[in-house]
């Protein structure tokens, strides 16, 4: 079936009156025809993410309800529990999107929790495990712009789904026809009780064993921290202002993002990783008191901080803030004497090796995974499964994803916010700051300069440019990055690393995935890795010196290079 027949299947199915309008205001245009209906949109381990909009390749009431229906199918071929949680976020059609989801599983005789009204995917990731559920969704699409929504796809765990169940649901959503009618309201299974609101007593749960990974909580009710808080007009704000309020932080919240705005129009890209998605919070911070802004994405996963400098603000890199956190876990436990044998701090590959650093300091092992928090969940569980659980100290992604705590199995926000704001209290008692604490790290373990580079590839072929500029790299490695000598690989499609001094080879023991690590020895090393979704390739940089100077220069030079293959 090609683009047109998609399109007239659509025009004759029995739709909702707006969707017939948006159908029939792209009629004879041809691109945006290709655009909605050249394909489906494809289902994944993380679940679907597109932009919202009438046709099979954007996300819109009857994609995402035979994507819950493939979902509810599998789930209903497995000895797991039949039962499914579901949260959603700011966006537009979120609410809608999860009832549409609750009804697909209920009509399967699957019981639903949904929650009542915004909530974190971190708190989805809990409500899984606590309730006994089968599965879960959130309808969120994270940090993207606001033309965008998604389904992220939860198992029993409480990780996003893996592999291979995402397979079997990608193969039911193949048998499913669009547009099956709904056999009952979502209202009627509401009042039958095959749908039911997640109690807020399930909230209070959540607060209080967020809580309860505080190092020193006592600190904050002490220090008279004052934090400038945005929610990015998203499902931070109830549960991060109400934990931060129960500890004593005084809270001044950016009121222009306070409310949930579908649209964003304080912060066109609310992706806390980028600086302008700070932009408003440090208009209140010039006049408001403030040791450290806070600033988490819609769904509330992903954390940035920014502190006073001067007559302006640093922001910290997703990096810094995760080895400033491991270290001050980790001083914290050490000094109490109460970190269990083999206990991890679990980070992705792409994530700064500082943290290696320090957690040696602390006698601390450090455990790499692949991109993805998933992986991080994963080896909670594998810890899990041996009793021994309690070895997980914290986890951490580049990308401004942290964990303290294995009630959940993704980067959660909420618990980070305390954490990140029980430090500074406990440094402002030490008549330190922020920064303070970051330049003794770097005085102590050494110039860890990072840097993350995304090379957008554009046209008809952009997915087959990524995929020759991963071939060329690793038939054409480079001999030298940025002047320094490239002296080992490590290619975790092949399982293969190499050490190019010795000429040894070792196996990379970890799932195989098309990423290409090319070290420096002691100078640090250039990760690429290209997007399984979109038409882009990303390159991690690591540089290490003696001083900062050294360091920037290192960087510079080995982005230079790298830009100009």
């Amino acid at each position: 079936m090609n683009y047109m027949d998609r399109y007239s299947v659509w025009c004759q199915a029995d739709l909702t009156e707006d969707m017939k309008q948006e159908l029939a205001s792209i009629a004879g245009d041809e691109e945006e025809l290709k655009s909605r209906f050249g394909s489906d949109l494809q289902f994944g381990t993380a679940g679907m993410r597109g932009i919202m909009g009438a046709g099979s390749n954007r996300l819109n009431r009857y994609t995402v309800r035979r994507a819950a229906q493939g979902m509810a199918s599998w789930l209903s071929g497995t000895d797991l529990p039949k039962k499914a949680a579901i949260g959603y976020d700011s966006r537009h059609n979120s609410r809608l999107f999860a009832e549409v989801c609750a009804v697909a599983f209920a009509e399967a005789g699957i019981s639903v929790w949904l929650y009542d009204r915004l909530a974190p995917t971190p708190m989805l990731s809990y409500a899984v495990r606590e309730l006994g559920c089968g599965c879960g969704i959130v309808i969120s699409a994270s940090h993207n712009a606001g033309a965008y929504n998604g389904v992220k796809c939860y198992g029993p765990d409480g990780c996003q789904m893996t592999d291979e169940p995402a397979a079997v649901v990608t193969q039911k959503i193949s048998q499913i026809a669009f547009f099956l009618p709904e056999q009952k309201s979502f209202d009627q299974f509401l009042q039958e009780g095959m749908i039911s609101y997640i109690p807020q007593q399930l909230w209070e749960k959540y607060y209080e064993t967020v809580m309860a990974e505080a190092v020193n909580p006592e600190v904050l009710g002490s220090a008279g921290l004052n934090v400038v808080y945005t929610p990015l007009c998203g499902t931070g704000n109830e549960p991060v202002r109400t934990v931060l309020g129960r500890l004593g932080v005084n809270i001044t919240v950016v009121s222009c993002q306070e409310q949930p705005d579908g649209d964003f129009k304080t912060c066109e890209y609310p992706n806390p990783e980028t600086d302008a998605a700070l932009n408003e919070s440090y208009k209140v911070a010039r006049t408001a008191p403030c040791d450290v802004i806070l600033g988490t994405d819609p769904d509330a996963d992903r954390v940035a901080i920014a502190v006073p400098s001067g007559d302006g603000f640093r922001k910290l890199s997703g990096n810094e803030l995760g080895f400033l956190l491991s270290d001050y876990i980790l001083r914290a436990r050490s000094a109490r004497g109460d970190l269990p044998e083999g206990a991890e701090i679990v980070r992705s590959i792409v994530s700064s090796p500082l943290a290696d650093r320090i957690a040696e300091h602390y006698g601390v092992a450090v455990k790499t995974v692949l991109t993805g928090f998933k992986y991080i969940g994963g080896e909670i569980l594998e810890l899990e499964e041996k009793g021994q659980q309690n070895r997980f100290v914290f986890g951490f992604e580049e990308s401004c994803g942290y964990l303290k705590g294995t009630y959940a199995r993704d980067k959660d926000a909420v618990v980070a916010s305390m954490l990140v704001c029980e430090m500074a209290a406990w440094l402002k008692t030490q008549g330190k700051t922020i920064l303070d604490a970051l330049n003794e790290v770097y005085d102590t373990y050494g110039y860890y300069l990072a840097h993350v580079q995304s090379i957008e590839l554009t046209g008809a072929d952009a997915m087959e440019k990524a995929a020759n500029l991963m071939t060329n790299l690793r038939t054409n490695l480079p001999e030298t990055i940025g002047g320094a000598k490239v002296t080992g690989v490590r290619d975790y499609q092949s399982g293969i690393a190499r050490d190019l001094v010795s000429g040894t080879e070792s196996t990379i023991d970890l799932p195989r995935s098309n990423v290409l690590e090319m070290l420096l020895g002691q100078s640090g090393s250039v990760i690429a890795r290209p997007s399984g979704t979109e038409p882009k390739v990303k390159f991690y940089y690591t540089a290490v010196g003696e001083s900062r100077e050294a360091s920037q220069a290192l960087l510079d030079a080995m982005i230079r290079q790298m830009s100009a293959q």
